[in-house]
């Protein structure tokens, strides 16, 4: 023991042993001694000793710590003291070990840590690292030795649990992916590292957090594990706990970890909006109407939160989880509380630009969100519209550059797939609703427009370019915009002020913006190419801009003019007769060239800057000289570059073909509408037919289980009644033992009681079809009737008719006393029934007693009666049923005989009807005869030739008869 009071305590006698030569005798001493106290005590000098010789303990020392490990795990005190020099010799911090109560006024986060870290000698710093990397590498060269520190952290005693958790930190920090790797294989590695955030000890759930940072870096898998292991609701409950943004650097280290498992993980943040933890973000932004106190902590925190709302909404996402998670936010009222801290006074610059970026992307894209912003008003007097309060920020050249940057970003947003709000930013300009007393959206983007700052022309040409992004209507409506320039001259319109300013040499920031918004102008709008070639004095200024060599800052200028010109010639609707697509193309080949104007034209997107505005629709830039592009702009750009080299190149010949080609598609396309139209509505007619075969077929499986349920309800009935019948002829066999044969009557008297039953509905069915029948053969006998009283008349069978109507009258009265009779009997058989019923139920309760036997005789010749008067009736409904038949048989001959008599009587009547024509036209020829020998007999007596009258010549025919009958006599 001498020996390590010399090395911890005091100074022993004599020379004293090097720092290598005590290490080496102490891990000796562990390696060799058999007594725990001893190993205790040299691990203890050995962690004393790590920090001033981490050289020389991490190379002779390592093995044997680790070995203390596996084989000491019962010594919590010795597990801690090999737990705590492995991290000293680990850890690249030296000032790690220090308090970590005290926070410097400014927390620097560095790897999960926020200290007051002095920076050390960067030689002393590189040193250390690279012995820290070093000492990692060996110590996870053997997976197993991880595995080691994951079981230890099992280990509730506070010195064993603390040390592993930063030591596993620390090999996180040198060797992330390996370490990574390792915990992920492991069984229940991740599961024990989320069950630090439950220990009642704050340190260790504290370090635990930063633990959970560094493993869920840039590795998605152990991310999703964490989230599922119900981390969400963990680290929201400890944020609550700690006083939300009021909190202190734990809230801090949780917000940390929740953007860790967020950010570019889908499936995380799909899982964070459907448990509803959006909704339990809207709290964290409840600040007071005292806004003065921000304490540094605060602002982080809050900065922290808001860009966890940015991660769940950002641009980035699938649109689909993007919209949901906007509808979301909307709903639960957080879009709200930050519309309240964009209007609040006394917010921190930077808290105020991050929430206008946060606003700006849970509105984008989202009407219902985009609606609400537009009805958001400031707390002013009088109240003023959110967006116009922030365009005067934006126009402010006096305003921090970052805020500028947001208002814009918040004002593309806004416009972005929201074609009311372009119509209503649009209309602010029109002369018809401008308002002198109040300040509106379009003047403020048309005083930054043509303000002296170059950053707020800039601004105002993107922010307007946004207003006609892809809506044909809003630009034709901006061509009637005029301004008045100044006091006596006329008004100009906005597409010639912003072409003059253009062609005055102006700063490059600003002509940039100018040229993107008329590119972004006349795209696509062939009536706004035909304003912009209308001014004679545009296309010039274009051509001499292309064609000069310029320096390089004047090149992408350039570029932008070879853009506008090529536009003009693509949406040229050849309406202007000097500006047709074919003059321009000549004329650049004269001025140009068309190589020249191509190259001009490409090296837009060779500009650093353009890559740059590509990548993220946020516009972020450095400083604002290098503020050039905007994101929609390079979309417009990458659109239509091919599109115009390849029309600046195409021959005449080849765009009348290109014409024709489009024409035949357009046809073609008509047609396919047309089919596709007709293959809809057959759709739609086949699903309503599949629609009604599928209620069909229900139908019909409910109308089949019906009939099921029915037959089966039957089946049921059926049984019971053969049980019961049974069961009556056992009570009836018991019976006959003391009643004799008298008793054998009742009990068939039930099956004869339903017999009769059956017969009497057999009877009144037939009855039934009889009257059916009897009213159908009246109705034919009136009809009969009628017609035998037309034909009367010289008709041979009169006779035969009156005779069958007597027969019919005769049958008529025979059925209706059978019918009668059927009556009465049924009165009879219900009285019968009646009374069998009453002595069939009044024979169970009689067995035990005697039965009067002359009620039994008198009941069997009732019975024997009406049997015998059954058989009558049975005997009478057929010979009525014979009868019937030959009653039909009967009217059918006399109905063939009418028909036979009517056919006759027609064609009699025909045969008369033109007999008398045939005497009419022969008295008709007889009337002309007599009119034609009377004409001629006058003109024969004018010409003196004698003519016998009518009277004469009867008088002779008459007496030439006499002379012939009396020569006849002779």
């Amino acid at each position: 023991m001498n020996f390590f009071r010399g090395v911890i305590g005091g100074q022993a006698a004599g020379p004293q042993p090097s720092g290598a030569e005590t290490i080496q005798k102490l891990c000796d001493r562990v390696a060799s001694s058999t007594l725990l106290e001893d190993r205790r005590d040299a691990v203890r000098a050995l962690k004393s000793l790590s920090k001033k010789y981490r050289m020389e303990v991490g190379t002779q020392a390592m093995d044997h710590l680790i070995n203390i490990l596996q084989t000491d795990r019962s010594d919590s005190e010795i597990l801690g003291y090999a737990l705590d020099t492995l991290y000293n010799l680990i850890c690249n911090d030296e000032e790690e070990e220090q308090d970590e109560s005290e926070d410097a006024v400014t927390p620097i986060p560095v790897a999960g840590k926020h200290k007051n870290v002095s920076m050390p000698d960067e030689n002393a710093q590189k040193q250390a690292d690279d012995l820290g990397a070093q000492f990692t590498d060996t110590f996870i060269q053997d997976p197993e030795h991880v595995t080691l520190l994951l079981a230890l952290l099992e280990e509730f005693d506070f010195h064993v649990r603390w040390p592993a958790v930063k030591l596993l930190t620390a090999l996180l920090k040198n060797q992330c992916v390996q370490v990574q790797g390792v915990i992920l294989v492991s069984p229940m590695g991740v599961s024990r590292l989320m069950d630090l955030l439950a220990d009642s000890r704050e340190v260790i759930r504290n370090d635990g957090l930063l633990l959970l940072q560094q493993l869920t870096k840039s590795n998605a898998a152990i991310q999703k594990i964490v989230a599922f292991e119900n981390a969400f609701e963990r680290l929201l409950d400890i944020i609550t706990e700690e006083g939300s943004s009021d909190g202190g650097i734990v809230v801090e280290d949780c917000l940390l970890l929740l953007l860790n498992l967020l950010k570019n993980n889908s499936s995380n943040q799909n899982f964070f909006k459907e448990g509803s933890y959006i909704q339990r973000m809207k709290p964290w932004f409840e600040v007071g109407d005292d806004n003065s106190g921000w304490s540094a902590q605060k602002v982080t925190n809050l900065h922290l939160m808001l860009q966890l709302v940015r991660v769940m909404v950002s641009p980035v996402n699938s649109p689909g989880a993007t919209a949901s998670c906007q509808k979301s936010m909307y709903q639960c009222g957080l879009l709200q509380q930050l519309c309240t801290i964009l209007m609040a006074t006394g917010v921190p610059a930077d808290i105020l630009t991050e929430t206008i970026n946060t606003v700006s992307e849970v509105i984008r894209g989202s009407q219902v969100n985009q609606d609400y912003f537009a009805s958001v008003n400031a707390p002013s007097n009088p109240p003023r519209p959110a967006i116009v309060v922030l365009l005067m920020s934006m126009v402010n050249e006096r305003q921090p550059f970052v805020l500028r940057c947001a208002v814009l970003y918040c004002f593309q947003c806004f416009l972005y797939k929201n074609q009311k709000g372009q119509g209503e930013i649009v209309a602010t300009l029109l002369p018809s609703t401008i308002d002198a007393n109040s300040i509106s959206a379009g003047q403020l983007l048309c005083g930054g427009l043509f303000s002296a700052d170059s950053l707020s022309n800039w601004c105002a040409a993107v922010a307007l370019a946004h207003s006609l992004q892809d809506n044909l209507t809003q630009k034709e409506q901006l061509l009637r915009v005029q301004l008045a320039t100044s006091l006596g001259k006329p008004p100009v319109s906005l597409l010639q002020q912003c072409t003059n300013i253009l062609s005055q040499g102006s700063k490059v920031q600003t002509r940039v913006g100018l040229l993107m918004l008329l590119c972004t102008w006349i795209s696509n709008c062939p009536i706004a190419v035909t304003h912009f070639l209308h001014n004679q004095e545009n296309v010039p200024f274009l051509t001499a801009q292309i064609s000069e060599n310029l320096g390089e800052d004047e090149r992408l200028v350039q570029g932008l003019c070879a853009l506008l010109l090529g536009i003009c010639i693509y949406y040229n609707d050849n309406s202007l007769e000097n500006n047709t697509k074919e003059k321009l193309k000549q004329l650049i080949e004269k001025r140009i060239g068309k190589e020249n104007f191509v190259e001009k034209l490409g090296f837009i997107t060779k500009h650093e800057l353009y890559s740059r505005a590509a990548q993220k629709p946020q516009p972020v830039f450095p400083s604002p000289e290098q503020m050039l592009f905007d994101h929609e702009f390079t979309k417009l750009v990458k659109e239509l570059e091919g599109m115009i080299t390849k029309a600046v190149h195409k021959s005449s010949e080849e765009e009348k073909k290109e014409e024709e080609v489009k024409k035949t598609l357009e046809q073609h396309d008509n047609i396919v509408t047309q089919y596709k139209e007709l293959i809809r509505e057959q759709d739609a007619q086949i699903q309503e037919l599949k629609e009604q075969v599928a209620s069909m077929s229900s139908q019909n499986e409910q109308m089949h289980t019906t009939v099921t349920q029915q037959l089966s309800q039957i089946q049921q009935h059926k049984d019971q009644y053969n049980i019961l019948k049974l069961k009556l002829g056992k009570e009836n066999q018991s019976q006959s033992n003391s009643q004799g044969d008298g008793s054998q009557m009742n009990g068939l008297q039930t099956e004869e009681i339903t017999q009769l039953r059956e017969e009497l509905e057999e009877l009144r069915r037939q009855h039934a079809l009889l009257q059916t029948q009897l009213g159908d053969k009246d109705a034919l006998i009136n009809t009969l009737r009628s017609e035998a009283s037309q034909t009367a008349e010289g008709s041979t069978g009169g006779s035969d008719n009156t005779e069958l109507l007597k027969e019919l009258e005769a049958l008529r009265s025979q059925v209706q006393s059978q019918s009668a009779e059927i009556n009465q009997m049924k009165t009879e058989r219900q009285e019968l029934l009646r009374r069998a019923e009453a002595g069939s139920s009044a024979a169970v309760p009689g067995s035990d007693g005697s039965l009067d036997a002359a009620k039994i005789a008198e009941l069997e010749s009732r019975l024997a009666a009406q049997t015998t008067e059954t058989e009558r009736l049975k005997e009478e409904g057929k010979s009525s049923s014979q009868s019937r038949a030959e009653l039909e048989q009967q009217l059918a001959s006399a109905t063939s005989t009418v028909a036979i008599l009517q056919t006759e009587k027609a064609k009699l009547q025909t045969e008369v009807q033109e007999s008398k024509k045939e005497q009419d036209d022969l008295l008709m020829l007889l009337a002309d005869q007599d009119q034609k020998i009377n004409s001629l007999k006058l003109r024969l007596k004018d010409l003196g030739e004698t003519v016998d009258d009518e009277d004469d010549l009867d008088a002779r025919d008459q007496t030439d008869d006499d002379e012939e009958d009396e020569e006849d006599e002779d």
